[in-house]
């Protein structure tokens, strides 16, 4: 039985409630946000406790925090008070190293592209330059700041309009839409740790679909409680629209596979429900849904 610690979040130091609440919440995108202050001094710094908030009108919040050591502001939040403006940029695996580096907390006024080696392009309609080298920019005007608190770690967040969108055209495919497989993006998690969406980790799950899935409650008692279906396995099964008819499940009565198995284990029915829950799980590997429900009311129905 697993051992669940609870902690009151008053009751530990901040440092050690801070790890706990970035290595939880996770993996983070990254604002990757260049600023400029009233004397034209260039700012890069990342922030990982960011995402987008509205489409309508679009509306991306990232959260600078005071410094848990000195509780400092950061140069981008004191820059944003200067001159409310903002370039989100977004952080591929190519610029991965060089936006770690500008996150070095460097005097104020030492521009971090010259630091980082990354390129500053003109924005068109907000004074700071955006980042040359990343895959999609968004030239921001800052609505508002909301200072959370003046304590160690307190956030500061940052809602910044999105006024203009850069995108680099070999990450979009052949519709016109970003494409994730190329844009190999990566995300934050807790200490020194990232993540890569690209390869196999990533993968996709099909949406509910417009008319409602059935949901797992209106599974089988047998399939809800299989000892081999997960609760992933589950979710994609309830999402469909119907449970499978009587003719789509004694057809499966002529699949190989089930041949097979079911002369391979003829007189060990319990064996074989299990192997055709396997068999189905595998199915359901390869997005074949409507045929893993069958071969589980199949399984079901051998009694």
């Amino acid at each position: 039985m697993s051992i669940i610690k609870t902690i009151d979040p008053t009751a530990i130091p901040q440092p050690e409630l801070h790890a706990y609440l970035l290595s939880a919440v996770a993996p983070r995108p990254i604002c990757f946000a260049s600023t400029i202050d009233k004397e034209g001094n260039v700012n890069l710094s990342p922030f990982s406790f960011f995402n987008v908030f509205s489409s309508n009108p679009p509306v991306m919040i990232f959260s600078p925090s005071r410094s848990g050591r000195d509780n400092s502001l950061k140069h981008s939040h004191q820059n944003i008070k200067e001159v409310p403006e903002v370039v989100i940029n977004i952080v591929d695996y190519p610029i991965v190293e060089q936006m770690s580096l500008s996150s070095t907390a460097y005097e104020k006024g030492v521009n971090e592209f010259i630091k980082s080696g990354l390129t500053e392009v003109p924005s068109e309609k907000v004074k700071p330059p955006r980042v040359a080298e990343a895959p999609i920019s968004f030239e921001c005007t800052v609505d508002q700041v909301i200072e959370l608190a003046d304590t160690p770690g307190a956030g500061n967040l940052i809602l910044a309009k999105v006024e203009l969108i850069h995108i680099n055209e070999k990450y979009m495919d052949e519709e016109g839409k970003l494409d994730p497989l190329k844009l190999d993006l990566v995300g934050r998690m807790g200490g020194s740790w990232y993540t890569r969406a690209s390869g196999t980790s990533l993968f996709e799950i099909p949406k509910p679909i417009r008319s409602k899935g059935i949901g797992v409650d209106q599974l089988p008692e047998d399939i809800r409680n299989s000892t081999v279906l997960t609760g992933n396995n589950l979710g994609r099964l309830g999402n469909l629209e119907k449970l499978p008819t009587i003719e789509e499940i004694d057809q499966l009565a002529n699949d190989d596979e089930i041949q097979m198995l079911s002369k391979k284990l003829d007189g060990n029915p319990g064996k074989l429900k299990q192997e055709l829950h396997w068999l189905a799980q595998q199915v359901l590997k390869d997005n074949n849904t409507e045929k893993a429900l069958a071969i589980l009311m199949y399984a079901k129905n051998l009694g």
